[in-house]
């Protein structure tokens, strides 16, 4: 199949075998919906979660997307796709949610699948790369290879609910959840448009001493 090409401010997200396939899946909708381009790829595992997670099969939420031509799905196996140079012109990389094995190897630069290539790619590039790790409680293992890649940078966005929004449902969260991973891009630095970032704060915010 002949690849999209990658346009300017693509934003790449990587969907791989944590638990919260729904954050993922918002993250791409709401990118599309603010007409920023988005390849997307995910892991064997992803996909396999997705299936146990969501109401419906992960090649119809592709099929789906890919009627909007700023969509491009890349498969985890192709490691020649256009996502794993760093000449794509790419605003940074969301995934979301983040295996325990995929921080692993982020952190130690196996870049063994596509996914794992690209955030290889996004971080010598020096670009942003936001990850939602997934996992609880946390090793030492888990924490250590999570403060290698905050030192260098990397946007660690574990998926912790805002309470004081007083969320109604699992979509509030997940909406919440979404846009806060795409405003860790840093927005105002991609060019991408400010209607992604979260402004649902209540007027008095509980003090987070």
């Amino acid at each position: 199949m002949m690849q999209k090409g990658i346009r300017k401010n693509t934003v790449v997200v990587g969907i791989s075998g944590g638990s919260g396939a729904a954050v993922g899946k918002r993250v791409v909708d709401l990118l599309l919906e603010a007409q920023v381009p988005v390849a997307l790829t995910a892991s064997n595992a992803g996909r396999q979660v997705w299936q146990q997670e969501m109401e419906y099969a992960f090649a119809d939420a592709v099929k789906e997307w890919n009627h909007d031509d700023r969509f491009s799905f890349h498969p985890v196996n192709q490691t020649g796709s256009l996502i794993a140079s760093g000449t794509a012109p790419t605003a940074g990389m969301i995934v979301a949610p983040c295996s325990m094995a995929t921080v692993a190897a982020i952190t130690t630069g196996i870049a063994d699948n596509l996914l794992r290539r690209a955030a290889d790619v996004t971080i010598k590039e020096r670009r942003r790369l936001v990850l939602m790790p997934r996992e609880t409680p946390l090793s030492e293992i888990h924490l250590e290879n999570m403060q290698k890649l905050a030192r260098i940078g990397v946007s660690i966005m574990v998926p912790a609910p805002a309470f004081y929004l007083h969320p109604k449902s699992v979509d509030d969260i997940v909406e919440y959840l979404a846009r806060k991973a795409i405003d860790a891009l840093r927005i105002e630095n991609t060019g991408l448009p400010e209607t992604l970032i979260y402004t649902g704060m209540p007027e008095n915010p509980t003090s987070e001493e």
